[in-house]
This record gives structure tokens, C-alpha cells and sequence, in this order.
């Protein structure tokens, strides 16, 4: 029970996290631009993840070992801070996030479904599919 305890725990955080960080790269996007933005999170990232990087050792010189798609994902990032930044001034900060983690669920489902990028697969059943459309009704209501 304690593992499960740790994993919800540190989910929350994580949602805290993207809502914090929603709005205030919302906040940079409406005064410096979406690209400015991306750059400034990314390179705030960046720094902060080089302090226990320099501290507990790295893994960095082994970055050709892992396949070339998973290098893409930090541009993702770039689509959620664009997305973001296009909402929040238009439905707020608690919509937004609503949608994006809608989003997230979506793409979750398909790759447990398949089993896609190392996840540990888990077929979408009826009780999930009725669950996601209920979250889908959720978005458009919150975002309505």
C-alpha cells in the first residue's frame, strides 16, 4: 500500500506542477512570445536538472544509444506551452488544464492499448471507454 501511496503523491505533484507552470509560461507567452516562452522554461529546466546532474553523476554521453524519436520529446513541449498559452487568457487556467490532461488520458489509453513506447499495455475495455467519455463530456463542459 505504501508504493501506491508514493505513486499518488508524486501524481500530484506532477499535477501541481503543470498548473503552476501553465499559467505562468501563459504569462510569458502573452508578453515575450510563444518561441521566448518555450526557450526560457526549457533553459529554466535545463538548469535546475544540472545541479543534481553534476552532483549524482550522468548518463549523457550515451545519448546516441537511445532511439532517435525519443529525442523529439522535448519539442512536445513546445506544443504544450503554445496550447496553453491559447487557452488560459481564453478559458482560464482550470479549462485548460482540464483539456490537456484530457488529451493526456487520449493518448494514454491508445498506448496502453497497444503497448506503444514502453508502456506495460492494458486493452481498453468498456468501463475505460465509458470513463473517457465521460472526462470528454467533462472537458466540454468546463471549457463551454
Amino acid at each position: 500500500m505504501e508504493a501506491v501511496f508514493l505513486i499518488i503523491i508524486i501524481g500530484l505533484a506532477g499535477g501541481v506542477a503543470v498548473g503552476l507552470q501553465s499559467p505562468l509560461a501563459s504569462m510569458l507567452s502573452q508578453r515575450l512570445g510563444v518561441l521566448e516562452s518555450v526557450f526560457i522554461v526549457h533553459i529554466g529546466g535545463a538548469l535546475v536538472a544540472l545541479i543534481p546532474l553534476l552532483i549524482l553523476g550522468h548518463r549523457l554521453g550515451q545519448w546516441r544509444s537511445v532511439p532517435w524519436y525519443t529525442l523529439t520529446a522535448g519539442a512536445f513541449g513546445l506544443v504544450v506551452i503554445a496550447s496553453m498559452s491559447y487557452m488560459i487568457p481564453r478559458v482560464g487556467v482550470a479549462a485548460a488544464v482540464t483539456a490537456i490532461v484530457a488529451g493526456q488520458l487520449l493518448v494514454g489509453t491508445l498506448l496502453d492499448h497497444y503497448a506503444l513506447l514502453g508502456s506495460a499495455g492494458r486493452p481498453l475495455d468498456v468501463t475505460r471507454a465509458v470513463g473517457l467519455t465521460i472526462v470528454m463530456v467533462g472537458v466540454w463542459v468546463t471549457v463551454k
